[in-house]
């Protein structure tokens, strides 16, 4: 019974595993850049580069709210839409932005933003168009070409899947603390199966917490009834319930002029001294039906949703707001979401985040080589690879090899393509995913340890030229990031530096491999004798 139960967890752990393991390595890549989009996005724009951070970020704020009140009100009196974006940690600049009318086959109104120097207030240089690190964040649960709520419903059951693994894994290790100090080299799939355990122990809380949490930031899409048992509008109901948006001011008419902005600022500190404001977002201003919205950054309590605070704009008065403390399911919900996205995360916190993707990206890719390697040394001599053998295979070249490719075209794109390319942000993209589609075609022409070594050898020129053409097309490069102590940028372009490296030790193992494997020529003057 025992050896059954045992067998059974064994075939469910490979099999649930091996079905979805390319979609989750996609997930968990996208996801592990993720963690650092602002410092991706801060990369992919040189024209922020020099911006220094403000000695009193906070203290600056009340007047940079004011000033683009003003700035607003003279620029789009009438635009839908008026939207602040203050200075952060991460985020460097000031950004003054109202909505443009939609065009009818818009889902969304486009913004004309004018971003500034907090310092002394001067308009920045125009942004490069680039969607930087929130392209890989919408990847890694929209998968960006696929409709946004059948994405979303894959990468739910990839999760499902992947939490099956994970608990089916525990079940079947038996020495799951003994194998964590275990590695043995050139054993064949034995290697694979070491490194595969270690990667999976050592990070074994984070795999558990980021699949579990990542479910739960879909629940209400998997399971809404509950919300819409108890609110009247349904999921929007408990959303509003959670994060106010829409106050009761919607349904007024006419037109009014809009409160002074110090009424309002003055209720926000009074309610919150020390408030850190990330945004203020004006709904139909100078009109009777306006909204205030105030957010303030959560810092470092589990929440995800920042507070706010919504006013009347022709009033003043405070209209709605989240609550001080949640319930207890609320607090749940908002602690669980937190965690996942480690939005409260400080930088070391942000490191050990990136650490643990890059283990879940490891466990991954070495399962599924690891199953395609133990059917390789099964077949017997002169049998021919199944099907599945070669679908896995060139699965696992063309993601495992092609996704640290298309990321590498993705950033050599966003520094070589023109500035006046139009829609430049879609062709880095597209950069992306046809570099991507090439190794797949490659991949499923031929997948033998050459291409490996082939492709690794690209990964690595890729790898060193990310940082290098980053030098030779602004004014940056990796010795002056260190000099000017631009730690981000220093970071990004060192692990691209040290990623290369990788590849090109990688390359040198796969080609001495090859070497070893070819047949010693016959010394023709040895046959005669």
């Amino acid at each position: 019974m025992k050896g059954s139960f045992f067998r059974s967890m064994t075939w469910l752990h490979t099999w649930v595993g091996l079905l979805v393991c390319w979609l989750l390595y996609l997930i968990f890549f996208a996801g592990t850049i993720s963690f650092f989009r602002d410092e991706v996005s801060l990369w992919n724009q040189p024209s922020i580069h020099n911006i220094e951070q403000q000695t009193d970020r906070i203290g600056a704020q009340k007047q940079q709210i004011i000033s683009g009140v003003e700035y607003l009100n003279t620029q789009a009196p009438n635009a839908p839409n008026w939207r602040i974006t203050l200075p952060e940690e991460r985020v460097p600049y000031l950004t003054y932005g109202y909505a443009k009318p939609k065009e009818p086959e818009q889902r969304r109104a486009s913004f004309e933003n004018t971003r500034l120097d907090p310092n002394n207030m001067q308009p920045l240089a125009p942004f490069t168009d680039t969607r930087g690190g929130n392209f890989f964040y919408r990847l890694h649960f929209d998968l960006h070409y696929i409709d946004v709520k059948t994405a979303r419903w894959i990468v739910c059951f990839a999760s499902l899947f992947m939490l099956i693994a994970l608990i089916s894994g525990i079940v079947i290790h038996k020495r799951i603390f003994k194998d964590m100090f275990v590695f043995r080299a050139n054993k064949g799939s034995r290697s694979w199966l070491d490194v595969h355990n270690l990667s999976s122990v050592f990070a074994l809380p984070f795999h558990l917490m980021i699949t579990y949490t990542g479910i739960i930031t879909l629940i209400f899409m998997i399971f809404p009834y509950p919300a819409q048992t108890v609110y009247e509008n349904g999921i929007r109901g408990f959303f509003n319930d959670v994060s106010p948006s829409s106050p009761v001011t919607e349904s007024l008419q006419g037109t009014a002029p809009l409160v002074p902005i110090n009424t309002v600022l003055d209720q926000v500190y009074t309610k919150w001294p020390e408030a850190d404001i990330t945004r203020v977002i004006i709904n139909n201003p100078n009109k009777a039906a306006a909204t205030i919205m105030v957010l303030v950054s959560p810092g470092k309590t589990l929440r995800d949703q920042s507070p706010r605070l919504i006013f009347s704009g022709a009033s003043g008065e405070l209209v709605a707001q989240t609550d001080d403390e949640l319930t207890g399911s609320k607090a749940l919900y908002e602690s669980l979401n937190s965690m996942h996205t480690g939005r409260l995360a400080e930088p070391l916190l942000r490191v050990l985040y990136f650490l643990g993707g890059i283990a879940g990206c490891i466990m991954i890719a070495t399962g599924c080589i690891m199953w395609a390697k133990r059917l390789r040394e099964r077949m017997k001599k002169n049998t021919q690879p199944s099907w599945g053998l070669k679908l896995v295979e060139g699965l696992n070249l063309g993601t495992l090899m092609g996704l640290p490719l298309a990321t590498s075209a993705f950033f050599l794109a966003n520094r070589l393509l023109s500035k006046q390319v139009a829609e430049r942000a879609d062709k880095e993209i597209l950069a992306f995913f046809l570099t991507w589609l090439c190794v797949f075609i490659i991949a499923f022409v031929k997948r033998d340890k050459l291409q490996w070594c082939v492709m690794a050898a690209i990964n690595s020129i890729a790898c060193f030229s990310v940082p290098l053409v980053n030098a030779l097309t602004t004014q940056g490069n990796i010795i002056s990031y260190l000099r000017n102590e631009q730690w981000a940028l220093f970071m990004f372009d060192s692990l691209f530096l040290a990623i290369g490296l990788l590849f090109l030790l990688q390359t040198e193992k796969l080609r001495t491999a090859l070497q070893a494997k070819k047949p010693t020529p016959i010394n023709t003057q040895e046959q005669k004798v």
